[in-house]
């Protein structure tokens, strides 16, 4: 390690923040010092906008927050964890952390760490790469400077991402370390330095002591990123991605059968991935790419006379959801239904955009996608992964004749979110009956009647069709339009 000496603040427009000033002065009152640490300083020097302070103090954390809080107002309240340590002011945007300089030693089966008081350097040796380690000390004429021992300046010009020490150590000691690696390389576009992923591969069983809450937050935010395809691709080539997501990992390669090979979808699914990223910012939508495929080898099969075929995989996909979710220890709750729906239905608008475009086909797409039709069509779009420019212009024409298309039709027949015109009510009302299979039949035959056209999706059309279909099925039943209200319906 170099030898820790302060090097002055490189060309950067430090912040005059008021709480600058408070922490120092309130840490010179103290006999102390105080310390911007991590995250902040990186972005600091990035240009990056940050709203998130760490203060390292040489001496008891929640104690300077606790003045510091008095500083700024009786009504900021003292979030403090005595267990950790570390205290937590919520002053208007900015959240701001206090904790005491530590050194930490882990066991081999935990990666909580005993924690015991130490020096900067020492607290600045336990941080997980050289980007991370860099602090700024201040004093209380508003004056910084920079303490930069691991070379973290440089890295961030190198756009690299180093531990500060011995690799295998610190990815030993918190594996959870190596998904931040791969997340700070995909949100910030760095690259992982070479004895740093090597480390990850020799390490990646470890990070089966960490909690699935907590690689799955790690996992979102790297979903999250502008292309998230670069960190999925430095977990797989690394052997993490295996070790918590082994179904995303069987999609990859190529088989071949009489020269006639599939493409390979686990990097199919990584530009899908970064298409939606492109068109949209929703982070279930953003799973639904991930797994759109998911099914694929598991109905994998080679016919002689087509090729390699994977009939059924949205099906048997939507159905691995669930199991997934559950697995990553995400959301079962409408973020997962929202998420089998568009794996279920991903095949329809590329079906339709290789057709003939008929009304029943639209109203029958609007009828199973509802509110979600506008992103499954951003699903459908992105995954369409050809290089072929003619296919992409041929797709995207016929994609814009099936938007139109959902358009007029939804404008016409009002079929998104669609609610019968004639209530099971109605018909037991008709026709006297008890709830039971007839109301069931008839009920299907006027939904199927609206959605092939025969009928218009209104109320009078609906309930004479309703009753044709009643004495079909051998039902006596009279016209009661009146009493039931068709204003109402």
């Amino acid at each position: 390690m170099p030898d820790g000496s302060p090097a002055r603040t490189p060309a950067m427009n430090v912040p005059q923040l008021p709480v600058f000033r408070i922490v120092a002065e309130e840490a010179q009152a103290m006999g102390t010092e105080a310390y911007v640490v991590g995250g902040y300083v990186r972005d600091l020097i990035l240009q990056r906008e940050s709203k998130d302070i760490d203060f390292v103090v040489l001496g008891n954390g929640i104690d300077l927050a606790q003045r510091v809080a008095k500083r700024l107002g009786h009504h900021v309240p003292v979030n403090i964890f005595k267990n950790f340590g570390t205290a937590m002011i919520r002053n208007g945007e900015w959240e701001i952390e206090f904790v005491g300089a530590r050194k930490e030693s882990y066991t081999r089966d935990s990666r909580k760490p005993a924690v015991e008081t130490g020096t900067l350097e020492d607290d600045q040796k336990r941080r997980d790469f050289t980007i991370n380690a860099m602090a700024l000390r201040l004093q209380p004429d508003g004056s910084t400077e920079l303490l930069d021992p691991f070379n973290g300046i440089q890295d961030l010009q190198d756009k690299l991402i180093r531990t500060p020490v011995d690799p295998d150590l610190t990815f030993s000691d918190d594996p959870l370390r190596m998904l931040r690696a791969a997340r700070f390389a995909t949100q910030l576009g760095f690259r992982i330095g070479d004895n740093e992923f090597s480390a990850i591969s020799r390490n990646k069983e470890r990070i089966r002591i960490v909690s699935m809450e907590r690689i799955s937050d790690e996992l979102n935010k790297i979903i999250q990123a502008k292309k998230p395809s670069i960190g999925f691709d430095l977990l797989f080539r690394s052997g993490l991605l295996q070790e918590f997501f082994p179904q995303l990992c069987l999609l990859h390669g190529v088989e071949y059968v009489n020269g006639k090979g599939h493409k390979d979808n686990f990097y199919h699914t990584l530009q899908v991935l970064d298409n939606v990223a492109e068109m949209s910012d929703d982070l279930w939508l953003r799973w639904a790419a991930i797994l759109h495929d998911i099914a694929k080898p598991a109905t994998k099969r080679f016919e002689p006379d087509h090729g390699w075929t994977f009939h059924g995989h949205e099906d048997r996909g939507a159905r691995m959801v669930k199991h997934i979710f559950r697995q990553l220890k995400l959301p079962l709750n409408e973020k997962m239904k929202f998420v089998e729906k568009l794996v279920q239905l991903h095949l329809r608008p590329i079906v339709l955009a290789q057709e003939h475009v008929t009304d029943s086909a639209i109203r029958r797409l609007l009828f199973d996608a509802g509110d979600d039709i506008d992103a499954l069509m951003i699903l459908c779009k992105a995954d369409v992964t050809t290089k072929n420019d003619y296919k992409i212009r041929k797709y995207r024409e016929n994609f814009e004749i099936v938007q139109q298309k959902l358009r007029e039709v939804e404008e016409k027949d009002r079929i998104r979110n669609w609610q019968p015109p004639v209530t099971g009510e109605h018909i037991m009302e008709a026709f006297t009956l008890q709830p039971g299979r007839e109301v069931g039949l008839i009920k299907t035959a006027i939904r199927e009647a609206i959605l092939e056209g025969d009928i218009h999706n209104e109320f009078n059309e609906a309930y004479e069709f309703m009753l044709r279909k009643g004495r079909e099925l051998g039902l006596n039943g009279s016209d009661r339009r009146t009493a039931t209200g068709a204003a109402d319906a």
